[in-house]
């Protein structure tokens, strides 16, 4: 499944930083960044819910907020990009 993860961690506070930086190391992870604070990521079930217990351990639900959404597949047809940075179709054979 295809799903997009979005948050927004508070930092004015030197643990909001650190918690910034592991979100994102988490997201990084299961996927790939396509804005300061957006991934998508494609995962299995098992994937998916490890990716949920790992971002609600790194956030302070006090501050932050985080929501994941699921797309429609095939994303193709339902999402449109412009301008730079195309995102990496993780079932396209990988060259190296």
């Amino acid at each position: 499944m295809q799903v997009l993860v979005t948050y927004d961690v508070a930092t004015e506070k030197d643990d909001g930083k650190k918690r910034l930086r592991k979100v994102a190391q988490v997201c990084k992870n299961f996927g790939q960044r396509v804005q300061k604070s957006v991934f998508e990521c494609l995962v299995d079930q098992a994937q998916y819910e490890q990716l949920l217990r790992d971002l609600v351990k790194c956030i302070d639900e006090e501050e932050d907020t985080l929501r994941i959404y699921r797309l429609r597949e095939p994303k193709e047809q339902f999402c449109r990009h412009f301008g730079v940075k195309p995102s990496v179709n993780f079932e396209d054979p990988l060259l190296v």
